[in-house]
């Protein structure tokens, strides 16, 4: 049975056109995923702590517009297997991530204008126990290239993690991706402003049709 589902193919949505319901089987009721709500790169670092779960899963229900097929707006894309909600990725516009503009990372090496609104990034994956390891962080990713630039974006970027086969990295860690599944997705490495994190970028503008 299990064998049967590995092979099973990685349906992606925008996220408006997954239930609010199907969102929240993915995040689940523990762990990181739970307790976020993926607002940690949407809320600035001074306000994090003030901010209650209840208040971050309101501002991801407003923000992914879940349930509404005909909305234009959204910030993610969820991903299913035979049906089965398994999987979640965070992209828009770059701008739409204050944590993000007032870290280190991004910018390190490379000058940037932080409030250039057609850059979008990719910050946050989430995959649940027991669907890890199938395939769908890559199918997320691949969907996160073709989303943005379907929706007018003129670069997206992603800050993957680097992983080593004799390396231990932590599902916590690897919210962000790695980098072996943006690469498969078509960005190309542009700074590596830490010891495990590099910044990666598609330029749609370069790529012919």
């Amino acid at each position: 049975m299990a064998a049967t589902a590995s092979r099973s193919e990685v349906t992606i949505v925008p996220a408006n056109e997954a239930s609010w319901e199907d969102l929240q089987i993915v995040f689940g009721t523990r762990g990181d995923p739970a307790r976020c709500q993926c607002q940690w790169y949407k809320t600035p670092s001074s306000q994090w702590r003030s901010v209650p779960v209840d208040e971050r899963a309101h501002r991801l229900r407003e923000q992914t517009d879940c349930g509404h097929p005909g909305s234009e707006q959204t910030t993610g894309l969820v991903a299913y297997l035979d049906d089965e909600p398994v999987g979640w990725c965070a992209v828009e516009p770059r701008v739409e991530y204050p944590h993000l503009l007032s870290t280190r990372v991004p910018w390190s090496g490379r000058s940037e204008d932080q409030t250039d609104e057609g850059i979008w990034s990719v910050t946050c994956f989430v995959v649940r126990s027991g669907f890890r390891r199938r395939g769908v962080s890559r199918a997320l990713a691949r969907a996160a290239v073709d989303f943005a630039r379907q929706r007018g974006a003129q670069a997206l970027e992603a800050y993957p993690m680097i992983t080593q086969p004799d390396s231990e990295v932590t599902w916590g860690e690897l919210h962000v991706g790695s980098r072996s599944i943006f690469a498969d997705a078509g960005l190309t490495e542009v700074t590596h402003p830490t010891v495990r994190r590099v910044v990666m970028r598609i330029d749609f503008s370069t790529i012919h049709t």
